[in-house]
C-alpha cells in the first residue's frame, strides 16, 4: 500500500528547464503564464508555479521544475500547488522524507488559507495537504503502524474534496486530482469499481495530457492493454518530449508481452524504455535505475525468446 500512495503521489504532483535552452525549448515566456488547468476561469497560480508545472508534466524535467519551485517559494509564498509539487520532488529527488512531510504541512496549511478568498482551489489544495500526510506516516511507520493514520488523512481527504467538488463539480483541476486519487484505490483495493473515476478523467478532468496519462496508467493497472495504449499514445501526441511517457508506454507493453506471450510487444518495450533513457540526465536518479532495471528485464525475456 505505500508504493501504491507514492505512484499516486507522483504521478499526481510529482515528484507533475534548469536552463535558458530547456526554457526555450518549452516556448515559455513568464510573463504570459495561464493557468494549465482552465481554459475558463483562470486563476493565477504564478509564473514559477506554472513553469514548473510545465517542465515536469510537459517535459519531464525535474531538474529544472526543481529550480522555477525554489524561485516559487519566495516569489509565490501562498501557492499550495507549488508546495505539492515541491514535497513530490523531495522525496523523488533526494528520498527525504521529512522534506516530503513539511511541505505536505505546507500545502495544507496555505490550502486552509485560500479558503475564504478561493474555495473550490482552497478546499482542493487542502485534501492534498492530508493525502501528502497520510503518504508520509506510511513511509514513516511502515504500513502496519502507518495505516490508521494513512486512513484518518484519507478520510480528510475526501471530507474535503466533497467541498471543493459542491463549488465546481465540472472544475478540470479538481476532477484530474480526485480522478486519480479514484483511480488509485478503485484498481487496488478490492470490491470497488474503476468506472466512476475513469469517466471523471473522462469527461471534466484537465489538462488532457493528464487526464489521458491518469487512464493509461488505470488500463495498465487493470490489464487493460489496448486501452491503455490508446490513452498514452494520446498523451504522448500532445507532450512528445516527455521522457516519462515513454517509460509509461513501454511499461504498458511488457506487461502486454509477458501476459499475453508477445514477443514484438516485449521488443517495442525495449525501444521505449531506450527513448526514455534517452533523456535520463533529466530525471531522478532512483527513477532512471528503476527504468534500467525493468529494461533489463525485458531484454532478457526477447533474446529468450529468439
Amino acid at each position: 500500500m505505500r508504493k501504491k500512495w507514492f505512484s499516486a503521489v507522483q504521478h499526481t504532483f510529482a515528484a507533475l528547464a534548469s536552463t535558458t535552452l530547456v526554457t526555450l525549448s518549452l516556448g515559455f515566456n513568464p510573463t504570459l503564464a495561464q493557468d494549465p488547468f482552465r481554459a475558463t476561469n483562470p486563476r493565477q497560480i504564478g509564473d514559477n508555479t506554472e513553469a514548473a508545472f510545465r517542465a515536469i508534466f510537459e517535459q519531464g524535467n525535474y531538474q529544472a521544475a526543481a529550480n522555477y519551485l525554489n524561485q516559487a517559494e519566495a516569489s509565490e509564498p501562498n501557492e499550495p500547488l507549488a508546495y505539492a509539487m515541491r514535497a513530490s520532488l523531495a522525496y523523488t529527488l533526494n528520498d527525504d522524507i521529512n522534506a516530503f512531510s513539511n511541505y505536505g504541512r505546507r500545502t495544507l496549511d496555505t490550502g486552509r488559507q485560500l479558503i475564504n478568498q478561493d474555495p473550490l482551489r482552497g478546499n482542493l489544495y487542502a485534501a492534498v495537504g492530508h493525502f501528502l500526510q497520510g503518504a508520509a506516516a506510511l513511509v514513516r511507520e511502515g504500513t502496519v503502524r502507518g495505516t490508521p493514520r494513512a486512513l484518518s488523512e484519507l478520510r480528510q481527504v475526501y471530507s474535503y474534496l466533497d467541498q471543493a467538488e459542491a463549488v465546481a463539480p465540472n472544475d478540470p483541476e479538481l476532477n484530474l486530482l480526485r480522478g486519480y486519487m479514484d483511480l488509485m484505490l478503485a484498481v487496488n483495493l478490492p470490491f470497488s469499481s474503476p468506472q466512476d473515476a475513469i469517466d471523471r478523467l473522462v469527461k471534466f478532468a484537465g489538462p488532457r495530457y493528464l487526464a489521458d496519462r491518469g487512464l493509461a496508467i488505470g488500463y495498465r493497472d487493470l490489464d487493460q492493454y489496448a486501452q491503455a495504449l490508446t490513452y498514452v499514445e494520446r498523451a504522448l501526441q500532445a507532450t512528445p518530449d516527455n521522457p516519462e511517457l515513454y517509460y509509461l508506454k513501454a511499461q504498458i507493453l511488457a506487461e502486454q508481452g509477458n501476459k499475453q506471450n508477445n514477443p514484438s510487444a516485449l521488443k517495442a518495450a525495449v525501444e521505449n524504455f531506450d527513448r526514455s533513457l534517452a533523456k535520463k540526465d533529466q530525471l531522478p536518479s532512483s527513477l532512471v535505475k528503476q527504468i534500467e532495471r525493468e529494461r533489463s528485464r525485458t531484454f532478457q525475456r526477447v533474446s529468450s525468446a529468439s
